[in-house]
Formats: C-alpha cells, sequence, structure tokens
C-alpha cells in the first residue's frame, strides 16, 4: 500500500479507511511513510493516517472543465 499512496501525493484525494465515522477522509496526501500517511484537509490541518487501515485511496472527481464535483457517489 506504501507504494501505491506514493502515486498519490501531492493529489486531492478520498481516503477509505476501515474505522472511519464518516466514511472518508478527504484531502490532499502530503507525506507517505513505511506506515503512515500525512494528509492535509481542506480547512488546512494535518491528519496522519496509519496505512494499515487503508482500505482504497481515490483521485477526487473531476468535470470535464477541472472543477471538483460537488457530489461523489460510492
Amino acid at each position: 500500500m506504501k507504494e501505491l499512496a506514493k502515486r498519490f501525493i501531492g493529489e486531492d484525494c478520498i481516503i477509505y479507511p476501515i474505522n472511519s465515522f464518516d466514511g472518508s477522509l478527504h484531502g490532499v496526501i502530503k507525506e507517505v511513510n513505511d506506515r503512515a500517511m500525512i494528509i492535509e484537509n481542506p480547512s488546512g490541518e494535518l491528519e496522519v493516517v496509519n496505512l494499515d487501515f487503508v482500505t482504497r485511496i481515490r483521485q477526487y472527481p473531476r468535470k470535464k472543465n477541472g472543477k471538483k464535483k460537488s457530489l461523489v457517489l460510492d
């Protein structure tokens, strides 16, 4: 998972951990270490997520004109 997460450094992503209350985390992946990754959420706060609990990483979907989609259904 570490090598795959490194592909998304600097990208705005949706991260799906196993034990999240709201279902997903949104933000820009800043750094990936051996066991964790640092995410900067839209409000500018940093979060650390254990890679052992991440099931999916998805680049935030965008419209044809490059703007973020307002509704993301999974």
